[in-house]
C-alpha cells in the first residue's frame, strides 16, 4: 500500500500551483546487511525485508521529486515508537512496546529476541514533536532523508530499566521465547546512527528511558482510568 500510494501522492503534489512540503515517514528497516559501526543519513540503503524495501523505494521517489524541484520533500526515518497504546500487532517491532505496556497492566508478554540486540526508541510525544517541526523547517540542503534522534539501548538494558521503574514483579511478567523471523529482522537494523545532522536541524530525542515509561503511565494509562 505504501509503495502504491506514494507515487500518486507525489504526482498530486507536483500538479499544485505552489511547491508543497511533503513529509514521508520512513523507518530504520531501510538499512540492513553489513553496516558500518556507526551509520549516517547517507549510508547505503540495503533493506532485508519487504517493508524496508518499500520504504527505501519511497524515500528515493521523495528525493527524486525534490531534486527535480517538484516538491519540497523530507523523508524522516522514525525510531521504534515506545510505548504505543493498544495491543500487540504483527509488526516485528511490536514487542518493544509490549514488554513494557502489558506488564504495566498486569499482563504477561513474550520477548522474542536476544537481550543483546540494539533498539532505537522514541516516545510518541517526541515523534509528534519532531514531525510537527519538520513541517516548519526550510528546504533541506543535499540529501532529503534524515534519521530522527532516538534513545539507543539493548533489549536487556531496556528490561533492566523497566525492572528499576516497575519492580521485579512486573519484570517477571516478561518471558523469553525466541522467534527467529522477528530476531532476524530486528538484528538487520543498525545499532548506531550519527544523528548530528538531525540534531542540527532542531530535532530532539528523549533524554531518559524511564521518562518514556512514566509518560505512558500518565498520558495513556491514567487517561483511561
Amino acid at each position: 500500500l505504501t509503495l502504491a500510494l506514494t507515487p500518486q501522492l507525489l504526482e498530486a503534489c507536483r500538479r499544485q500551483p505552489h511547491k508543497l512540503r511533503v513529509g514521508f515517514s520512513s523507518a530504520p528497516a531501510v538499512y540492513g546487511g553489513t553496516l558500518p559501526e556507526c551509520g549516517t543519513d547517507t549510508t547505503a540503503l540495503t533493506p532485508r525485508s519487504s517493508y524496508g524495501a518499500q520504504k527505501a523505494a519511497c524515500e528515493l521517489l521523495v528525493n527524486d521529486y525534490t531534486r527535480k524541484g517538484y516538491v519540497d520533500g523530507l523523508a524522516l526515518r522514525l525510531p521504534t515508537i515506545c510505548v504505543r497504546p493498544g495491543k500487540p500487532n504483527r509488526a516485528a517491532s511490536s514487542f518493544v512496546s509490549a514488554i513494557i505496556r502489558e506488564p504495566l497492566q498486569g499482563e504477561t508478554t513474550v520477548c522474542p529476541v536476544s537481550e543483546s540486540l540494539w533498539l532505537w526508541i522514541s516516545s510518541p510525544a517526541t515523534v509528534i514533536h519532531n514531525l510537527s517541526l519538520a513541517a516548519t523547517l526550510p528546504a533541506p540542503g543535499g540529501a532529503s532523508s534524515s534519521t530522527l534522534p532516538r534513545r539507543s539501548a539493548t533489549v536487556g538494558e531496556t528490561l533492566e530499566t523497566w525492572r528499576q521503574v516497575g519492580g521485579q514483579a512486573a519484570r517477571d511478567r516478561v518471558t523469553h521465547q525466541r522467534d527467529e523471523g522477528v530476531e532476524k529482522i530486528v538484528a538487520s537494523w543498525p545499532g548506531r546512527i550519527d544523528n548530528q545532522r538531525a540534531l542540527a536541524l532542531g530535532f530532539v530525542a528523549d533524554k531518559r528511558f524511564d521518562d518514556i515509561i512514566e509518560r505512558f503511565r500518565q498520558d495513556d494509562m491514567e487517561g483511561r482510568s
